[in-house]
């Protein structure tokens, strides 16, 4: 049931940020969904003939690989629509038929169940759930940032790091300014987000909430080297000297009410 796929790849997408990849031009109707974070697989679509599955032969079924826990596999494998794993691992996924017999619901926590078990496999990492302090880099040259910002108090960010809704995000400005200018939080992260120029290309981005200003004399390149910061060529988390000290500045700093428009 091609219809419950596609809602099954606009679900990931806009929860996840996934997009279906399709890797092997001798089966051009299979695709996977990958954690963005560690680039696991956590889904596998594909048309399967019958016989495989155990089902009438000659018969091509659409299904979706996913992953599940061990201990639950058995409970799973006793439901309608469910069945032993096709080409992967049985004791850790299961085959999910694609006909509308698992309901949509089912079907959806299903998928962030896989989502979850993948994101934390490998080398043992879990979801991060505390907040973080994260320094990015703006061209002043290719993007009003400010513009943005007394527009909608809010811009839309390429994001290449692993950013929750949540964490604090402090804008640096290159040259000529040179120095840290805005503080803000995600509002929202793995945004799909399809953009190339050629030269420069997002197909994930985030909305980044503006919480305060700083004046350029704040906090300018020359200080951040005095603080742990010599240069910011891209994301990176904030060091606790000047994590302290744009806190410090931010109690007093400018709030973003305050600017006229």
């Amino acid at each position: 049931m091609g219809g419950l796929k596609e809602r099954l790849f606009g679900y990931a997408r806009e929860r996840y940020g996934s997009e279906p990849e399709y890797l092997w031009k001798r089966y051009p109707d299979c695709a996977v969904l990958r954690c963005a974070a560690n680039k696991k697989w956590y889904a596998i679509s594909m048309g399967v003939d019958g016989k495989s599955l155990g089902l009438e032969k000659g018969v091509k079924y659409e299904i979706v690989n996913v992953k599940c826990s061990p201990l639950m596999t058995g409970s799973l494998l006793a439901m309608k629509g469910i069945l032993p794993a096709y080409h992967m691992q049985k004791e850790q996924w299961v085959s999910v038929l694609l006909d509308g017999t698992v309901d949509e619901e089912q079907l959806f926590g299903l998928l962030d169940m896989s989502y979850e078990l993948a994101s934390q496999s490998g080398s043992g990492k879990r979801l991060r759930t505390d907040t973080k302090e994260w320094l990015i880099p703006a061209a002043p040259a290719m993007y009003d940032v400010e513009q943005d910002f007394r527009r909608d108090g809010a811009i839309i960010w390429k994001q290449t790091s692993d950013v929750i809704v949540g964490d604090t995000v402090y804008i640096y400005m290159a040259a000529p300014i040179s120095a840290i200018m805005y503080r803000c939080v995600a509002e929202e992260v793995n945004i799909p987000y399809n953009y190339d120029d050629g030269s420069y290309r997002i197909k994930k981005a985030m909305k980044l909430k503006l919480t305060h200003r700083l004046a350029q004399e704040d906090m300018p390149l020359s200080e951040m080297r005095e603080l742990g910061v010599s240069a910011v060529r891209g994301a990176r988390g904030v060091p606790n000297t000047l994590s302290c000290r744009l806190r410090e500045l931010c109690k007093s700093g400018e709030p973003p009410q305050a600017v006229s428009r």
